[in-house]
């Protein structure tokens, strides 16, 4: 299931449920399901990312990145299959009492769109490396992950808490995806060589440098987005508590500009803690300083 790449995920959510929870009162047990709603999306966008390389070749014993359960053998093509079923039930159950939890009934305007949205979110988990026409493998990855990962789950959470849009939420919803498209380029940088035969990401596409460099812009446009926000809503001294997060931007970084190969596989989980402490902070900090 990558566990270790479940905060991702859930730091957008958080941040879209905190900043809800700064403008109005908010519903703890929807909160609740919408953090349990993005955990079963990015498990099933996880399984289905296994299966689809399986399947086509790209991962194999030459992979880079840890070992997962088909290409080591401990599981089958028909296990995971089985456990990408039950994943997308737990998505639609999930998602479904998300919903009647935020809105009071399935049969309305609001609930119907947010129905209709997780419906292409599961489509999206799963058609990133599966189906006749994989978008992953058509460097179309780095998009719907910054729509996913961060507009639809910042300005989805805090539309699903308050049934209100706030504009100035694009902005840190902007900078979270922009982060997730970073945490993707790290992994797409790692695996070029074994990628290269049937697969094209962006990485491969800008060459190992001009992937590095993109890497630094998605982390500086990310910040910027984050910084702009907080400039919008004349902010206090505790909005800028997410700033302490800096170093571990500048550190991961340093270690895009020196490792290669087998040794960027520690970026990963380090740039998704990051961004999910940012994202906590960033929440908290807009939040929690209103109960005093």
């Amino acid at each position: 299931m990558r566990l270790r790449t479940l905060p991702l995920s859930t730091g957008g959510v958080i941040l879209g449920i905190l900043l809800a929870a700064a403008d109005y009162r908010i519903s703890i047990l929807t909160a609740v399901l919408i953090v349990t709603t993005a955990i079963c999306l990015q498990i099933l966008s996880n399984l289905s990312n296994e299966l689809g390389d399986v399947l086509r070749g790209t991962d194999t014993a030459e992979r880079l990145g840890p070992a997962y359960g088909l290409n080591s053998g401990e599981m089958t093509v028909s296990d995971m299959k089985a456990l990408i079923a039950g994943a997308v039930v737990a998505c639609i159950v999930s998602g479904t009492a998300m919903t009647w939890s935020a809105f009071g009934t399935l049969m309305d305007l609001y609930p119907i769109l947010t129905l209709m949205l997780g419906a292409a979110a599961i489509a999206g988990a799963m058609k990133y490396t599966l189906g006749p026409n994989p978008y992953g493998y058509r460097a179309k990855g780095d998009f719907f992950v910054f729509l996913f990962f961060g507009i639809v789950a910042v300005v989805g959470a805090y539309f699903v808490c308050t049934q209100r849009i706030n504009p100035k939420v694009f902005l840190p919803a902007a900078g979270v995806g922009f982060f997730s498209m970073g945490v993707l380029n790290v992994n797409n940088i790692r695996d070029m060589v074994t990628d290269s035969a049937n697969r094209v990401t962006v990485a491969i596409k800008l060459g190992e440098r001009g992937a590095r460099i993109y890497q630094t812009v998605l982390i500086v446009l990310g910040w910027v987005c984050m910084i702009a926000f907080c400039l919008l809503c004349w902010p206090d001294w505790h909005h800028w508590l997410y700033v302490i997060t800096l170093p571990l931007y500048i550190l991961h970084l340093y270690g895009v500009w020196t490792k290669s190969g087998k040794e960027m596989d520690s970026l990963l989980p380090q740039l998704v803690m990051a961004t999910f402490a940012l994202c906590l902070l960033m929440g908290l900090g807009f939040s929690l300083f209103l109960l005093q």
